[in-house]
C-alpha cells in the first residue's frame, strides 16, 4: 500500500508537481500569503515580548520562541514549498491562536490574558488566517494531480 519512500516523496511534494497549472499557481499564491501571515504573527509576538511580555514567567520566553519560530517556518515554507512545511505552518498558526484562547478562557502557566489587550484580536485573526490559508494550500497541493513526465527515450540510431 504505502511504503516509507512514497510517503516521504508525498510530504516533500512541491507546487511544481501539481497539475493543472492553475493548481500550481494557486498553491504558490496561498503559500506566499500564508507565510506572510506567519511572519506577521511572529512580528506581533516579538513586539509584545519587547513591550513587557519578556518579564512574564514562562509566557515571556514562549512569546520569544513563537516570534522566532513563526518567522523561521515562514522562510522555510517560501524557500522549500514542501507540502509538509505548509502543514507545519498551519499547525503553528492554529496552535498559537489556541494558546491565546486558552490563556484568555482557562489560563496557562498561572497567567490569564484578556482579548482587550493590544494586538490580541489582531493576533487571533492573523493566526487563524495563516492556518486556514496554509491548510487550503496544502489541500490543493495534496489533491492536485502529479505532473507526469514521460521517460526519455534513447535516440534511434540512423542507418546511413
Amino acid at each position: 500500500m504505502f511504503n516509507r519512500e512514497s510517503v516521504i516523496r508525498f510530504l516533500l511534494r512541491k507546487p511544481g508537481a501539481a497539475q493543472p497549472a492553475i493548481a500550481r499557481w494557486t498553491v504558490l499564491a496561498l503559500t506566499a500569503t500564508g507565510a506572510g501571515f506567519l511572519v506577521w504573527s511572529g512580528v506581533i509576538h516579538l513586539m509584545l515580548w519587547s513591550d513587557g511580555y519578556k518579564d512574564i514567567s514562562v509566557i515571556g520566553p514562549l512569546f520569544l520562541v513563537q516570534g522566532i519560530a513563526s518567522i523561521v517556518i515562514a522562510v522555510a515554507i517560501v524557500a522549500f514549498r514542501w507540502l509538509a512545511l505548509l502543514v507545519v505552518g498551519a499547525v503553528a498558526g492554529l496552535a498559537t491562536a489556541v494558546g491565546l484562547l486558552l490563556t484568555v478562557y482557562v489560563g496557562l502557566f498561572n497567567y490569564t490574558e484578556s482579548l482587550a489587550v493590544p494586538y490580541a484580536q489582531l493576533s487571533l485573526a492573523v493566526e487563524f488566517t495563516a492556518a486556514f490559508v496554509l491548510l487550503v494550500g496544502a489541500g490543493v497541493l495534496a489533491l492536485a494531480a502529479s505532473a507526469r513526465v514521460a521517460p526519455a527515450t534513447p535516440p534511434v540510431p540512423s542507418r546511413a
